[in-house]
């Protein structure tokens, strides 16, 4: 599914990405760990095509080149990332949004767009699966929301989106347990054997809900350890400093 190797990347003349090599299969789950500043944020914009990066080595997605090609391009091909702070919209209505995404990714790739009855439809389902009031879907994107709700929409979207590779960058920040349990059981819901996700997170806490296939800890623009659950366990009682 992603194919990581050698990746560099800087902005503003600053290296923040030194050789970063990850492969990663359909229906496996990888998790990111790593201190502040270690460059897992620039990873999973690198990764969604944000503008403002210079990058150099060898980044493919399903067997292709994947550096050239521009952010819009790359969600049509089935590439979501989910954001961290998720930003608010004002005047942008939420329905609006989720079903003009969902029809232009389905434009792009030859397939027929939904009709509003059906979209309706849909999403009322998946936001009941996630406990959403129905209510925030006629609000403002974002606006006023939340930070679990924001979450929350992130998550929707992704449900709505169906891609083949997700990006979460530290989507459990800032969340309750409540919170964190409903954006791990929608992460979990939509695991297949044809579907890949990257989580970026601080914490054991997520990882307890949603099982990873292989932890990886970025320190210092660099994957600088791999492994299994127990990775994540031993940073919980340790700490970063003790691995190498």
């Amino acid at each position: 599914m992603l194919e990581i190797k050698n990746l560099k990347a800087s902005i503003n003349n600053k290296e923040i990405l030194k050789g970063v090599d990850i492969s990663i299969q359909p229906g496996e789950l990888h998790a990111i760990m790593g201190p502040n500043g270690s460059g897992k944020s620039t990873l999973a914009n690198v990764l969604s095509g944000k503008d403002g990066y210079e990058v150099s080595g060898e980044l493919k997605y399903q067997g292709k080149d994947l550096i050239n090609i521009p952010i819009d391009e790359r969600a049509q091909k089935g590439i979501f990332l989910a954001f961290q702070y998720p930003t608010e919209i004002p005047g942008v209505n939420t329905n609006n949004f989720l079903k003009t995404s969902l029809n232009k990714i389905k434009k792009a790739r030859g397939e027929k767009e939904m009709d509003t009855l059906s979209f309706i439809k849909m999403i009322k389902e998946k936001s009941n699966e996630l406990g959403m009031n129905e209510n925030m879907l006629s609000r403002q994107l974002n606006v006023g929301f939340s930070g679990g709700e924001k979450k929350k929409n992130e998550i929707l979207q992704m449900k709505i989106l169906n891609p083949n590779l997700a990006i979460l960058d530290e989507t459990d920040s800032g969340l309750d347990i409540d919170a964190l349990k409903t954006v791990a059981k929608g992460v979990n819901s939509t695991r297949d054997k044809n579907k890949s996700f990257l989580v970026i997170t601080h914490y054991q806490r997520l990882l307890n809900y949603i099982k990873p296939d292989f932890v990886h800890v970025l320190a210092d623009g660099k994957i600088i350890k791999s492994g299994s659950m127990e990775l994540a366990e031993q940073l919980e009682k340790t700490g970063y400093k003790g691995i190498n």
